[in-house]
């Protein structure tokens, strides 16, 4: 297959919420391709009239960066059609096989278009959010290899972010964070599982993107990565995050 059928297939899978084959199986391509795939993919999204928002990050834990024998982290590209509104009720059928996570959300104030290191971060970014990413692979049985995955959009499927407060740069290293389902708490860790810094994933995200040739651009969202484990939804779900000091935010399945 073609790089160009391969990100129509995957397009489809999840415009119809129908899920492929694992694609590694028979096709062989590498990281580098399965970039130009992704963005071939998002192409197809834009020319549907959707636009790009943001960015998303993955592998955002050192520990799990090791479980999947990498060395760097992922990213993958948020349109405006990903957007959930807090407290939103969705129709579970939108999705293949959903889970979500908790995360904190950034938005940009000044276009990054080149790397920039942790001490410029408060001329980049403004605020920052409580936020949950569902995220939903377009493979069969939710499997797949680190090509197959970053090729797929790093699962991007949807996002919800809370109310945008101004950056604490001195407390955001050891926040407490928690993922609800139906008002109990089924994950809880710290903001320092984000790269032992989540502003670290900003200044990872410029370089990967730079290295792309992508501009992050002023009021873009960047979502820095999971904090915990991912949940599967059900239907008849409430799923709330909670952000220690910067409130929560949830949505609703039908």
């Amino acid at each position: 297959m073609t790089h160009q059928e391969i990100a129509e297939l995957l397009d489809n899978a999840a415009k119809n919420a129908s899920p492929v084959e694992q694609l590694s199986k028979k096709t062989q391509f590498s990281l580098e391709e399965a970039y130009q795939i992704q963005r071939l993919s998002i192409d197809r999204r834009i020319s549907r009239g959707e636009k790009i928002v943001g960015f998303k990050l993955g592998f955002t834990s050192y520990a799990k960066m090791k479980q999947m024998g990498v060395h760097d982290l992922i990213w993958g590209i948020l349109t405006d059609e990903m957007t959930i509104q807090s407290g939103e009720t969705v129709d579970l059928d939108r999705w293949i096989h959903p889970r979500a996570e908790p995360e904190i959300a950034f938005r940009v104030k000044k276009e990054i278009n080149r790397p920039i290191q942790l001490d410029e971060i408060s001329e980049y970014i403004d605020q920052m959010a409580p936020a949950i990413e569902i995220i939903d692979s377009r493979y069969e049985n939710f499997k797949f290899s680190l090509e197959d995955v970053v090729a797929d959009n790093c699962s991007s499927t949807g996002y919800v972010i809370g109310n945008w407060k101004d950056l604490e740069f001195d407390k955001i290293s050891d926040l407490s964070i928690n993922l609800k389902i139906n008002e109990k708490v089924v994950e809880e860790g710290k903001s320092s599982a984000i790269l032992d810094n989540p502003f670290q994933t900003i200044v990872e995200l410029s370089r990967l993107a730079s290295e792309a040739g992508l501009t992050i651009k002023k009021d873009h969202i960047i979502l820095a990565g999971a904090a915990t484990a991912a949940v599967y939804l059900k239907k008849e779900n409430t799923i709330e995050s909670e952000l220690e000091g910067f409130g929560r935010v949830d949505f609703n399945i039908k």
